[in-house]
């Protein structure tokens, strides 16, 4: 199954919900980063969660990421789009830690319990949206939920997972976003959260085979679901040999100059997808020349 997400209304539009399959996408990031375990979690959840966020978007929207935590995995920053498009990077990817008292991934432990979370939206025309919260347990889905609640004024429930097996790879991930809208009843609501406190872990249905559809049926109950849309998700980076090539020059003729009596050519490495680009000599002197013909 490859990976996508839906987007859903329920109990006749008072509540939207968004569920998402991203398995493969983690599985990337995992492979492009080697990372271990438990960073493996925690930077899985967090794309996931932005992954369906830029779902909320529109057009070229796109979000950036943040969560800053005082664990030792350090800082994870995320980009997403409004077309299923999500890249991300840890700071420390090569956190691990034992399984926690209930058995699972230690996320907590390796993001912190103290911290901010922040987003910023692009919206086009230098137009931005930023919001920020204290990290409020370090293990990502709770975290998310406070944003909503503080920084959109959205009541919301949160649930992401990330399944890692014995060798690192990704078996499972995926999550869920329900967003209360006004008009919502008391029985409603109520009803809501009694499903969500019984659900079984997002990554336990993954890892069953369950469908994005079939997990909102999970959490709402299938009857109250209408599925709106379905959009395919992937790992995306726009790093490119030109967009460095053009920072290169941005740094100017002395910086330029420098690298090549130094080292006699440049290096730029993403640290999102991890490609590495270099410039020899003498593309760097064609550098210079571009410099100095627009002087």
């Amino acid at each position: 199954m490859n990976d996508y997400l839906v987007k859903a209304l329920a109990f006749d539009g008072t509540i939207r919900a968004y569920a998402a399959r991203s398995t493969e996408t983690v599985a990337e990031v995992q492979r492009r980063h080697a990372m271990w375990p438990t960073a493996t979690a925690a930077l899985g959840r967090s794309m996931t969660a932005a992954v369906m966020m830029g779902a909320m978007s529109k057009g070229d929207d796109k979000l950036t990421i943040k969560v800053d935590g005082n664990g030792p995995i350090g800082s994870m920053v995320i980009d997403a789009n409004a077309h299923g498009e999500v890249r991300g990077y840890a700071s420390n990817p090569q956190t691990h830690f034992e399984l926690n008292e209930q058995g699972k991934l230690d996320v907590r432990r390796a993001v912190g319990t103290e911290g901010m979370l922040s987003v910023v939206k692009d919206l086009g025309l230098r137009d931005f949206f930023t919001g920020q919260v204290p990290i409020v347990s370090g293990e990502i889905a709770e975290d998310f939920t406070q944003y909503f609640v503080v920084s959109e004024q959205v009541p919301s429930a949160v649930g992401l997972g990330v399944l890692v097996n014995p060798d690192n790879t990704v078996q499972a991930a995926g999550g869920f976003i329900i967003q209360v809208m006004p008009g919502a009843t008391e029985e409603t609501i109520g009803t809501l959260e009694e499903r969500i406190a019984n659900v079984e872990p997002i990554s336990t249905l993954i890892a069953r085979g369950l469908t994005p559809e079939e997990i909102l049926g999970e959490v709402l109950g299938a009857e109250n679901v209408e599925i709106l849309d379905r959009m395919a998700i992937s790992f995306a980076c726009n790093c490119s040999r030109e967009r460095f090539g053009n920072a290169i020059i941005g740094l100017g003729e002395r910086e330029i100059r420098d690298m090549i009596e130094e080292d006699g050519q440049a290096e730029a490495h993403c640290h999102f997808c991890m490609e590495t680009y270099l410039y020899p000599k003498e593309e760097l002197e064609g550098f210079i020349h571009e410099i100095q013909s627009e002087a």
